[in-house]
Formats: C-alpha cells, sequence, structure tokens
C-alpha cells in the first residue's frame, strides 16, 4: 500500500467539504490529511502559498499536483480506486488536468457562493 500524504486549504469552504466526504471513504485511514491553512505539513517541500493555490499530494515520496494529486487521493480510497487507476494514463490525466485548470479559474466565486451558504 502506499504512503499517502494530501495538503488541502482549510480555510476554503468547498476544500472542507470534499476533504471530510474523503475522510469518510478513507476507511482504512490510507490517507494523511494536513490542513495547509492552518500551517500543518511542515515537512512539505513546498511554499505554503503554492500548497493554498493548488491541491498538492506526496504518494511514496513524490510530490504531485493538481489532477495527479486527486487521482493518487482516489486510487488510495477503495470505492474511487477504479477512477485514479483511470487517470494513471497521460491521456486521461491531461484531460482532468484542463478541467482541474477550469475549475481553479471559478474556485473563487464557488466559494464565495458556499461561504454565503454555510452561513444562511
Amino acid at each position: 500500500m502506499s504512503e499517502l500524504t494530501v495538503w488541502h486549504d482549510g480555510s476554503c469552504p468547498l476544500c472542507r467539504r470534499e476533504i471530510a466526504l474523503m475522510r469518510r471513504l478513507d476507511r482504512r485511514g490510507a490517507i494523511r490529511f494536513e490542513d495547509a491553512a492552518a500551517g500543518e505539513g511542515a515537512d512539505c517541500p513546498i511554499d505554503r502559498a503554492e500548497l493554498l493555490a493548488r491541491f498538492h499530494a506526496r504518494e511514496d515520496g513524490r510530490i504531485l499536483s493538481g489532477a495527479a494529486a486527486f487521482a493518487a487521493m482516489w486510487r488510495a480510497i477503495p470505492a474511487l480506486r477504479p477512477l485514479g487507476l483511470l487517470f494513471r494514463s497521460r491521456p486521461a490525466l491531461a484531460v482532468l488536468e484542463v478541467l482541474y485548470r477550469g475549475f481553479l479559474r471559478v474556485r473563487p466565486r464557488l466559494q464565495r457562493l458556499a461561504l454565503r451558504w454555510e452561513r444562511s
């Protein structure tokens, strides 16, 4: 089994919901979740601002970013493993990365909407 650490933005309402779901699905405790916004994960060799701007994971000592980090996280969760394996192929991962970059462009607006929804 792979050793996997995932860094997430705990100040982001979208990220909090997603990571809460991943924690529930990670019944084996295969993933170490680190909240980069709270200063966790000091052992990460990546700048904190970069950690907060883009999703990162470390799988077996290798740092992954964006779509590759999501695919690694999915591979560690039995229910999502087929999806994670699908995105191991370069063409599929390239498509997922394009979609992820598109999401990053609209993320600030989605965060504002999620915050409003949380407050109501």
